[in-house]
């Protein structure tokens, strides 16, 4: 496990901040495209492991874990819209099929 590093003299952390772009990423992939979901979910988490190790400014906290839940929620929303295509294929087929 790394050392924290903690803000340089002028007060900046050593990496810049992705959690709106999480967030951002979070509500697009519910509202418009499912596909961008998983990827808000991988930078929350890694904006939260930042945060953590102390390279990331805490106050993004929030913004990061609500990226990182927005993406979590749209993906399984992705999976189960996946999940019923395929059956819904699946279902055209087999009565195509049966006639």
């Amino acid at each position: 496990m790394s050392t924290p590093q903690f803000p340089t003299e002028g007060g900046a952390y050593p990496e810049s901040s992705q959690a709106t772009t999480a967030l951002v990423l979070g509500i697009l992939g519910i509202v418009i495209c499912g596909v961008l979901a998983p990827f808000a979910w991988n930078i929350g988490n890694k904006e939260l492991a930042a945060i953590d190790a102390g390279r990331r400014d805490p106050s993004n906290r929030g913004t990061a874990n609500a990226g990182r839940i927005l993406g979590i929620i749209g993906t399984v929303l992705l999976g189960i819209g996946l999940v019923l295509f395929v059956l819904f294929i699946g279902g055209v087929f087999v009565l195509d099929v049966a006639n």
